[in-house]
């Protein structure tokens, strides 16, 4: 996942404790003018260097996938992390800049050097005071991405999508031999379910989705529209689940008024209706009838689901 290995961001203050400390050592080795260029050097290579490291171990959002790109900004501010990233490079760049300029002046006696350096650390501490709040913004961000769980985008996705108690677990229970995980998204209170199936060679994803896709979208915060946008960009088909017995709490009615809503929002996605627990009640027009409990028809349900994704893997050219 391309979050997960985003170090972490250091403080502003923590910045300049390593890069003093370092310099105080550096300058140590040595004495007189060549003791205050080691310092400066030495803090100005150690600040340049860490906050060019925080820019580049994030990945350019401008080419990240739009499932994760969607799901990023529904947990943080994309915008005001690109910011923030922003000015960390600025600050990278003129902590670089600082050092050159007082290293010129490092050429006299050791007190003049050591006035200069001394200016020169006041500037460089300055520089890095001034991104503080931006470090601690994409610290925060990295901290809220790092452990979003691990969904591909480029694996064909079908999304369970029905009303609460439905069956939609027990589904995606069945369908992956309970090698599912459960994923913590910060929107949601049950927990993603992500389980992965094959046919025929092909890895399938299968993602169930309580507190986003088992209500009506007036129902949503703005966090959770967006997640459902995400979602919009991972899914491949719909698999939409209903009780037609009512035993779910639900009447079938409002239950396809909310397959209506996600059929629009997912715009081209196939959406299959699939009534559970028809042992019960199959009064309701469905394009498939299973029961999970008793283990009818859930393979032919996920077949119809690989055949409405109609996945085609690219083959090498055999000439």
């Amino acid at each position: 996942m391309i979050f997960e290995n985003l170090p972490t961001t250091p403080t502003s203050e923590e910045l300049l404790d390593m890069a003093f400390s370092r310099a105080a050592r550096a300058g140590r080795a040595k004495s007189g003018v060549e003791a205050q260029q080691s310092m400066l050097q030495t803090a100005s290579n150690v600040l340049s260097d860490n906050l060019e490291n925080v820019v580049t171990a994030w990945p350019d959002f401008g080419e990240v996938d739009p499932f994760y790109y969607e799901l990023a900004d529904a947990i943080v501010d994309v915008d005001e992390v690109r910011q923030s990233l922003s000015e960390i490079q600025w600050a990278a760049r003129k902590t670089k800049e600082i050092g050159r300029e007082y290293q010129a002046k490092l050429s006299g006696d050791a007190d003049t050097s050591r006035k200069f350096r001394k200016q020169a650390f006041a500037r460089l501490a300055d520089v890095v005071e001034e991104v503080g709040d931006d470090l601690a913004r994409v610290g925060d961000a990295r901290n809220d991405l790092r452990d979003l769980p691990d969904i591909d985008p480029d694996d064909p996705t079908v999304v369970v999508a029905g009303y609460p108690n439905v069956g939609k677990s027990s589904f995606v229970n069945a369908v992956t031999r309970a090698s599912n995980e459960i994923a913590e998204y910060p929107f949601t209170t049950k927990g993603v379910r992500v389980g992965h199936f094959e046919r025929d060679h092909v890895r399938y994803q299968i993602v169930d989705t309580p507190g986003l896709l088992d209500r009506p979208p007036a129902e949503r915060n703005d966090i959770e529209a967006q997640a459902v946008s995400a979602l919009e960009h991972l899914a491949d088909c719909v698999l939409f689940i209903v009780d037609a017995s009512g035993y779910c709490g639900f009447d079938v009615d409002a239950q396809l008024a909310l397959r209506d809503s996600v059929a629009e929002q997912f715009g081209d996605t196939p959406v299959l209706t699939v009534c559970n627990k028809a042992d019960l009640s199959t009064d309701v027009d469905a394009d498939r009838f299973m029961s999970v409990e008793n283990g009818e028809n859930v393979d032919e349900t996920l077949d119809a689901a690989v055949e409405a994704i109609g996945y085609e893997p690219e083959l090498p050219f055999d000439g």
